[in-house]
């Protein structure tokens, strides 16, 4: 810890910081534009330019060791695409990222809006449902792992696989304990059975191994890299989705607005995201000593790039609590930004792009009776969303 930086001993990683953490965020701004976390021996950048500028500079802020809390767990994941800098990660997410693209989306979308509209058409009509589970898990879980190309053995333990890796972000808490056996399980699903042979060869898992054969990467690298595809295309379009029917359900004005408006869906994708990011940070560590704030941290610090703090700092986003679609904040940050932007979003936009448009032609009201909220140590949103459909030619 050094001096002139504020201290901080907040637990971000207790039950109520993870099911609400925006109370800490707002004490830790109003810290400073960098505030040493004592809890984890960390230094955190919550407001929104230093954030920004952290992940836009990627020689200084670097994932090749780890992007997570724990140095074991860092030390485990050097070396997969999430914990790689340039020139390997740009290797790695040049093939991973060739069929997420936003041209090739234009492949997927009639089969994605076919679905929504299925799932759509299935649950409004039953007029109410937990829309994590119904709605929310349907596309990713069947569409995303048929392109994915998984085998059938194992698809039923994604979403438990993919929550357990995102438990172990955090610090070497009871959470993480908890997720090993589920962590190493997805490995050796990883190493022994989303393999050639065992994969659908159309598929793009397929394509990983492909591109090692010809030499793009190493051949070592493709079963790590198959946890791009799981936890991504998983949790956290889940979240999104079942985050933005809550926002919806609870300012009903809003969905109004998109109703009359078809236009504002893509702003209000990004200001659910905005609002309520599924996941709230990852961490950096610093090559050299670089300046934050007036302050000179030294090399080899770990630094936490606080999204869900940045997208409500008010000096960048008047009214940073409010939900308003009209807003347009395409520079929220909870894709990320520069080199590590998700390499999924365009993916994710057209699966939620898919069900609101749907959504608003059948509904006028969303109303909540019962939620859980997830507790994961890299997450945030609901493990369970009950909600009625109030249909729109009532």
């Amino acid at each position: 810890m050094l001096p002139g930086i504020p201290v901080s001993d907040v637990d971000l990683y207790t039950d109520s910081a993870r099911v609400d953490p925006y109370l800490i965020y707002d004490e830790l701004r109003a810290l400073g534009p960098v505030v040493y976390l004592s809890r984890y021996d960390m230094y955190a950048l919550p407001r929104y330019d230093e954030v920004r500028a952290a992940l836009m500079d990627w020689q200084t802020f670097s994932s090749a060791q780890g992007v997570f809390v724990d140095r074991d767990v860092n030390a485990r994941l050097e070396g997969i695409t999430l914990c790689s800098d340039p020139p390997e990660h740009t290797a790695m997410r040049a093939v991973l990222g060739r069929p997420l693209r936003a041209d090739r989306m234009r492949e997927v979308a009639p089969r994605i809006e076919t679905e929504a509209d299925r799932v759509v058409e299935r649950v409004v009509s039953r007029g109410r449902c937990d829309v994590v589970t119904e709605l929310a898990e349907y596309l990713p879980m069947t569409v995303v792992s048929d392109l994915v190309g998984l085998p059938e053995q194992g698809r039923e333990k994604m979403l438990e696989w993919a929550a357990a890796i995102w438990n172990t972000q955090g610090p070497a808490d009871e959470r993480a304990a908890a997720a090993g056996p589920a962590v190493e399980e997805f490995m050796s699903f990883a190493m022994n059975d989303a393999v050639p042979g065992k994969i659908d060869p159309a598929g793009w898992a397929a394509q990983l191994y492909e591109a090692a054969d010809r030499g793009e990467i190493p051949p070592d690298k493709c079963p790590m890299m198959m946890l791009d595809y799981v936890t991504p295309s998983l949790d956290t379009t889940i979240l999104a989705i079942a985050n933005t029917v809550a926002l919806f359900a609870r300012n009903p004005d809003q969905w109004d607005l998109l109703r009359d408006d078809r236009s504002l869906i893509p702003h209000a994708i990004n200001e659910s995201l905005r609002l309520e990011p599924p996941v709230a940070q990852f961490s950096r560590l610093l090559t050299e000593d670089h300046e934050i704030g007036g302050v000179e941290l030294p090399a080899g610090s770990r630094v936490a790039l606080l999204y869900g703090s940045a997208n409500r700092d008010d000096r960048h986003y008047p009214e940073p609590t409010r939900f308003d679609i009209t807003r347009r904040p395409s520079d929220h940050l909870a894709f990320g930004r520069g080199e590590h932007v998700c390499v999924g979003m365009h993916l994710a936009r057209l699966e939620i792009v898919s069900l609101l448009e749907r959504l608003a032609d059948r509904v006028a009201r969303f109303e909540i009776f019962e939620s859980r909220p997830v507790i994961n140590n890299g997450l945030r949103g609901f493990d369970y969303l009950d909600v009625a459909f109030e249909p729109a030619d009532a």
